[in-house]
């Protein structure tokens, strides 16, 4: 997931830090999960998408 992250293979894309928020939030790792998950919502287009990611990022925090 790193490398996918420091190639910047997919710019602009909300699927990389929405997957890296769903790992790091299985993983424990809250606050960074909210974090990923509330920039994969930022750069999300699909108004239906977005309010998921955001529910994901709250409940994440």
């Amino acid at each position: 997931m790193d490398e996918l992250v420091a190639s910047n293979r997919l710019p602009g894309s909300h699927l990389l830090p929405g997957v890296r928020g769903e790992l790091l939030a299985r993983l424990g790792r809250t606050a960074e999960a909210q974090a990923e998950l509330e920039l994969a919502a930022r750069l999300c287009r699909n108004l239906r998408e977005r309010a998921v990611l955001l529910r994901k990022a709250a409940a994440a925090g």
